[in-house]
């Protein structure tokens, strides 16, 4: 709560995941005493658990991770709740789907962006690579699906055999 006051001043746009995650009660405290808007939900795995989260009053921004939470199925799953309770939403983890999510869903306020430093081998699994346009944008691929396939040949020194 210290630190939530301290940094008000700044004009955070949002103070993503600043209690455990099932630590409900903790959320609507701080919510209660700060201007920054809650993120979470990037540790909540199944439209239950953001049901849950968005009945806490306490977090106008939901971050599913679709790697983490059942995929896209799922995850427009919570983007419906989350357009009925009138919250962004602002998928967490790799851009690869979630910018595809994101032009899908009218209530995504932002995407997260992993640089391909962040993780070498992730970056050359896949045969295409979403960039960050000049003006900080980023734009899905016109590819069919979620419009990347596996680079074989960079994944084939990873198999178990």
């Amino acid at each position: 709560m210290q630190f939530a006051r301290r940094i008000e001043e700044y004009d955070i746009y949002c103070f993503e995941e600043p209690v455990a995650p099932d630590d409900y009660d903790g959320m609507k405290k701080i919510a209660a005493m700060t201007s920054i808007p809650l993120a979470a939900g990037e540790n909540e795995y199944t439209k239950y658990g953001f049901r849950d989260l968005i009945l806490t009053h306490a977090v106008p921004i939901l971050n599913p991770a679709p790697f983490l939470n059942g995929g896209i199925t799922e995850t427009m799953k919570i983007a419906a709740l989350s357009q009925a309770f009138d919250l962004e939403l602002a998928p967490h983890g790799d851009q690869t789907i979630n910018v595809t999510i994101g032009a899908a869903i009218p209530n995504v306020s932002y995407v997260e962006y992993y640089p391909k430093e962040y993780d070498a081998l992730w970056n050359e699994s896949l045969d295409y690579r979403l960039t960050i346009d000049n003006d900080g944008t980023m734009s899905p691929t016109e590819r069919p699906g979620i419009g990347f396939e596996p680079n074989y040949e960079a994944l084939n020194p990873h198999r178990v055999k």
